[in-house]
């Protein structure tokens, strides 16, 4: 599926909608938007949560609808759940927009990997860029997050997991 649309306004417009728990990353740079189906001015939108239990969903759809009736545009929001929302779909704008804002990006799949057969995770300190980090609890500020302490700089962050 593509999220381009043939009318830049529209991807201008998306990637002016910030997902809801990580203000500094548009819906685009999370990759949550699938598909665009341009039909003049009906638009149909598939989203796809980062997860099945994603509560910013229904905040999504209505801020894309409200965003694009401003424009002139009709949309029709549809959840798509296959294929499964992967780290992988975020942007690498949004990588870097994760870890200026204090949120390890998920760079390495392996990491993740590690923690399931209970071997050391090594995610990136954001503030300090230490590797020297420990993981706090598994889950931070919301269930696709883990939270670690870097032991260099003390800094508490956010690892956003790998899906």
């Amino acid at each position: 599926m593509s999220a381009i649309a043939r009318n830049p306004t529209i991807n201008d417009i998306l990637k002016g909608i910030s997902d809801p728990e990580i203000p500094v990353l548009s819906i685009m740079d999370m990759g949550i938007v699938r598909e665009i189906i341009e039909n003049g001015k009906k638009l149909t939108i598939s989203i796809t949560p980062t997860y099945s239990g994603c509560p910013a969903m229904d905040t999504i759809r209505d801020d894309i609808k409200k965003a694009l009736a401003e424009a002139g545009f009709e949309a029709t929001v549809k959840l798509v759940l296959t294929p499964a929302w992967t780290t992988d779909w975020i942007t690498e704008n949004g990588r870097k927009e994760l870890a200026a804002y204090g949120i390890a990006p998920p760079l390495d799949p392996a990491a993740d990997k590690k923690a399931l057969l209970h071997e050391k995770r090594i995610v990136k300190c954001p503030h300090c860029g230490s590797i020297n980090t420990t993981l706090v609890s598994q889950f931070g500020s919301t269930a696709c997050k883990a939270l670690f302490k870097c032991e260099d700089c003390l800094e508490p962050f956010d690892y956003f997991k790998c899906l």
